[in-house]
């Protein structure tokens, strides 16, 4: 993380949860004292006490750390509109039902943004047994690969995780509509209309 907690945040999230300093004090037993020397800049809480103050702050660490609250204002969530992350350290792929903070590896990962595909990237669906088989035209290297696969509709998120060297296409259930997205660890997030 390249953020640390600042006094503003920590009084900002005390005030908005309608606790006093001693309150707050008590909870993480520390004086009242020491949270007001964090609010006003005269001191930093000890990084043993960052999970606990965000526990009693009721935000996560990475929400403490950036000092942005995520509100999740739609709790219907509209799964079309979820984003996606990925690790670049790890290659970790996270998927959320909603606005999120993520974190993997210690890094905070911003949502990917979809792009059209180009002619290296570009789309083929084929349909069998009742199903659709989508590939992409791309080579398979341990260095320039597609990651995954993943077709969304309005109710559901279904993933296939590709592996370099191996093919790049997956077989997915026509559920009806929706966008098929896919991932090259180079080039990023594309994405095509069903």
């Amino acid at each position: 993380m390249n953020n640390y907690v600042t006094g503003g945040t920590i009084k900002r999230l005390r005030e908005g949860r309608r606790m006093t300093q001693a309150q707050l004090a008590e909870k993480l037993g520390v004086t009242d004292k020491a949270v007001s020397k964090w609010e006003t800049a005269r001191g930093l809480p000890d990084v043993t006490l960052l999970e606990p103050l965000a526990g009693a702050l009721g935000i996560s660490v990475p929400e403490l750390l950036s000092g942005e609250q995520v509100v999740n204002s739609n709790r219907a969530a509209n799964i079309l509109r979820s984003p996606l992350y990925v690790c670049p350290v790890c290659g970790n792929i996270i998927h959320c039902a909603g606005p999120a903070v993520a974190a993997c590896c210690g890094v905070t990962l911003p949502p990917l943004e979809a792009e059209e595909p180009d002619e290296e990237h570009r789309l083929i669906r084929e349909s069998f047994d009742g199903e659709y088989f989508f590939s992409i035209p791309h080579e398979m290297r341990k260095d320039h690969y597609i990651s995954f696969m993943a077709y969304v509709t309005t109710g559901r998120f279904d993933l296939v995780k590709l592996y370099p060297e191996g093919q790049p296409g997956a077989r997915f259930y026509p559920w009806g509509g929706g966008w098929l997205y896919w991932y090259c660890n180079r080039h990023g997030l594309f994405r095509e209309k069903l």
